[in-house]
């Protein structure tokens, strides 16, 4: 297991329906990371944006953006994560991918797709959380529309990390700030929230506020968050340990399954 694990964000405009863009654009912000890392997060659709053009944009699972990510992990001898359209057996997910740097993968397909937007007229919602163990760390990684759904996010593994990647828009960033803040203090784990900026093809407006709270709900990642920016940090297990042992909260969870 080790102490501290250090997590990197990549906070970013994206090109609108252009994979191949998105992919070189992420790949030199990579690059410009100096620092040893053990996991970099991108956005919700990072090769996309959020868009509901899956038809003309889904790949198969181990298509061009998952080769690449499998590259960047070994380049960087770190794990990466983000999620992107993905056509399998006739139905289309949005699915996250979290690839070690053995290339190796975990998937998850969001649960609560954006009714909102009519995400549930064009991706099959998933039915499966994932809880990937990274250097003896335990992470929980979710997708954007499912930080509403408090359940869904409940700590009955003890998880360390609670992760989400979106595609959050300005008009509704006060939730998005609100709900980080409180699914770290329910669960008493780190919450991580990585969104993306610019304006999609859609005219939707998005700011960032990516953001990682502690176990407290106490931001520790930089408050300045509304351009372009990518911010490495460390993470302490010692943390976590310490104020569970302490507050014991966890403790006196409701026990319920979900069907």
């Amino acid at each position: 297991m080790k102490e501290v694990l250090k997590i990197s964000i990549i906070q970013s405009d994206l090109f609108w329906e252009n994979p191949a863009a998105n992919r070189l654009m992420f790949s030199e912000k990579i690059s410009q990371i100096s620092e040893q890392t053990d996991l970099i997060i991108l956005p919700e659709m990072f090769t996309t944006g959020f868009t509901m053009n899956a038809m003309k944009l889904a790949e198969l699972e181990n298509g061009e953006t998952l080769i690449w990510m499998k590259n960047q992990a070994l380049k960087m001898n770190c794990a990466i994560t983000g999620s992107l359209i993905i056509s399998k057996n006739n139905f289309f997910y949005n699915r996250l991918f979290f690839v070690f740097p053995s290339g190796d993968y975990k998937i998850y397909d969001k649960r609560h797709t954006f009714t909102l937007a009519g995400e549930q007229h064009t991706f099959a919602s998933g039915n499966q959380r994932l809880i990937v163990d990274l250097l003896g760390w335990k992470i929980c990684p979710l997708i954007c529309y499912d930080l509403r759904f408090p359940i869904w996010a409940r700590n009955t593994e003890n998880y360390d990390i609670l992760l989400y990647v979106a595609n959050w828009p300005e008009r509704r960033i006060a939730a998005w700030d609100t709900l980080l803040k409180a699914r770290s203090i329910e669960n008493m784990a780190y919450c991580i929230g990585v969104n993306r900026t610019g304006k999609d093809g859609n005219k939707h407006r998005y700011i960032g506020h990516s953001a990682v709270y502690n176990v407290l709900g106490e931001q520790i990642s930089t408050l300045n968050n509304e351009g372009d920016f990518t911010e490495t940090m460390e993470l302490k297990k010692s943390h976590i340990e310490l104020n569970r042992e302490h507050l014991q909260f966890l403790n006196d969870r409701d026990e319920f399954t979900l069907n």
